[in-house]
């Protein structure tokens, strides 16, 4: 194969402990003490000696619910390389956290470092309007996370105003967790906003922070079962 034609797809040296490799990949920069969670089936590659332990005990104990549907398990990954990891072709997300927390939905989680506080929880506000619950994962501290989401998302800023910024649950990825939120619903929007067919349902979030939002309201990619 021409050397030339393949270049632009070769691997770098990564500068950072995570990056994007295309818009479909993630690279991870795997030390000696600085393990990984990551989902389960993700990993596509790797370079170097790198080793994982799919559900450890860790995972579940704190995952119980993620058996349900709501999310999928995860693997520790440990070891010295490159490891790449990706979600069935979904776009990804890099975050860098810095003493902050982010909640992210279940189905959305790629990986984060291992020494990153995390939780399941349920998402308060949305069983009385949506008829079920919803279940997130905290991840906490300062240290690196990825998302995915369907298609390019888009980060909308909260902080402006005094307006409130309404989202539909199914194309909610991640919040700030400091922002105020609370479940909606509303007969006039129901034919702009939602799938149902009379109600629309929101997810309302006012104060500082931002929202991940994707271009997909397909209820089936939170309940996928994938791994």
């Amino acid at each position: 194969m021409n050397q030339q034609l393949i270049s632009g797809y070769a691997a770098a040296q990564p500068t950072a402990r995570m990056e994007n490799h295309g818009a479909h990949m993630l690279r991870v920069a795997m030390r000696s003490g600085n393990d990984l969670f990551a989902r389960v089936g993700s990993m596509v590659a790797y370079e170097g000696f790198v080793q994982y332990e799919p559900n450890p005990p860790a995972v579940r104990q704190r995952a119980s619910q993620w058996l349900t549907g709501e999310g999928a398990p995860l693997m520790r990954c440990h070891g010295d390389g490159q490891l790449y990891l990706a979600d069935y072709g979904a776009d990804v997300v890099v975050l860098g956290l810095n003493n902050e927390t982010i909640s992210v939905n279940g189905t959305n989680l790629l990986a984060f470092d291992a020494h990153l506080e995390w939780g399941v929880q349920r998402v308060k506000g949305m069983a009385k309007f949506a008829g079920q619950g919803l279940f997130n994962v905290a991840v906490s501290g300062t240290g690196w996370m990825a998302i995915t989401t369907r298609g390019t998302p888009i980060v909308v800023d909260c902080g402006r105003g005094d307006d409130e910024t309404c989202v539909d649950p199914d194309a909610l990825v991640a919040w700030s967790t400091h922002l105020k939120m609370k479940g909606k619903r509303s007969f006039k929007a129901s034919s702009m906003i939602g799938r149902g067919s009379g109600e629309a349902y929101q997810m309302a979030f006012s104060g500082e922070g931002f929202v991940v939002v994707q271009p997909s309201e397909d209820s089936t990619d939170r309940l996928r079962a994938r791994g």
